[in-house]
């Protein structure tokens, strides 16, 4: 008797983000140039790092997935959210939602582990170079890239199977741009404690999983960095991983406000501003990060555009 109270919700309705009409079409230029450069930038990486046999290493081989991940992670949500800024009536299907925000927690996740897989890997290139061919061999590196995706999956399905089997009751207005847990779970007739209880667990264990593996990283290479004598091999140590450092910087800061901060003082429209940071400016400023800061990936570049095939060890 219960269920009868229960309206049979077949979509969602996006209020999208608040902005003055005389803003609508720079906002759009903005975020469309965004997600641009986003998915030029990332392919273009991928397709450098298979072209070039010089950046057939290690590093290389979990910064082309990272470029994978944050072309998909932006174009879970960009290409909707660009859509709606001219649409009166930003709906979503209910599958489409589940969609969305499975493939959205899929990519973060996924993200999250190839980052620290990555500060790994530059801790073994710097504190112990001569075994470093060695310690990151081939079969390694395919687990370390295996891993976030199949953590991601089994993370996703998890939760986004839980949210979803919970009864919708209406009204379907989600208070965000895109399929959000916590926006989403606002909308449901039942008791969501357990589900955001769930999602506040698992988020932090990630983050303070990966946090600390990175942490523990960065200690080691600084510790490493301190021991070098010249001036030069400590600035090109350091520069293999102030970009690393500055992309976990901001991705950990703006995830971390959003699923693992108490609810006390929870605002969705602060929340809406903060996930444009990391859905939309996050990828763009990885890819500009780790490659215009990237003397390899210019060395690289100039050696395609040329076409020479001699590298310099």
């Amino acid at each position: 008797m219960a269920n009868e109270n229960y309206t049979n919700v077949t979509e969602f309705i996006f209020t999208g983000l608040n902005y003055s009409p005389q803003l609508q079409v720079f906002l759009f230029l903005l975020f469309l140039s965004f997600y641009v450069i986003n998915v030029t930038g990332n392919l273009g990486m991928i397709v450098l790092i298979q072209l070039d046999s010089c950046l057939h290493t290690p590093m290389y081989f979990f910064l082309s997935h990272l470029s994978f991940v944050d072309i998909c992670f932006s174009s879970v949500v960009s290409p909707k959210m660009l859509a709606d800024f001219f649409v009166q009536r930003k709906a979503i299907s209910f599958l489409g939602c589940a969609l969305q925000q499975w493939f959205f927690g899929f990519f973060v996740t996924a993200e999250c582990f190839l980052l620290a897989a990555m500060a790994y890997d530059r801790y073994v290139a710097i504190c112990d170079p001569l075994l470093y061919s060695v310690a990151m061999s081939q079969r390694l590196c395919v687990q370390l890239v295996a891993g976030p995706y199949v953590i991601g999956f089994m993370n996703t399905m998890t939760h986004t199977t839980n949210a979803f089997c919970l009864p919708f009751c209406g009204p379907n207005v989600i208070n965000h741009f895109f399929c959000d847990m916590f926006p989403l779970l606002s909308l449901v007739c039942a008791d969501t404690r357990l589900n955001k209880l769930a999602v506040f667990t698992v988020a932090g264990a990630v983050g303070v999983f990966t946090g600390l593996t990175i942490l523990i990283s960065c200690i080691y290479i600084l510790t490493a960095i301190l021991r070098i004598r010249s001036a030069n091999g400590r600035c090109k140590a350091l520069s293999t991983c102030s970009s690393h450092l500055t992309a976990v910087s901001i991705l950990y800061g703006t995830l971390f406000f959003i699923y693992v901060r108490p609810s006390a003082g929870f605002s969705l429209e602060l929340n809406k501003v903060v996930s444009v940071l990391y859905t939309a400016v996050i990828p763009m400023l990885n890819r500009l990060m780790y490659s215009l800061r990237n003397k390899e990936v210019k060395d690289a570049i100039s050696r395609t555009v040329t076409k020479k095939t001699s590298c310099k060890v």
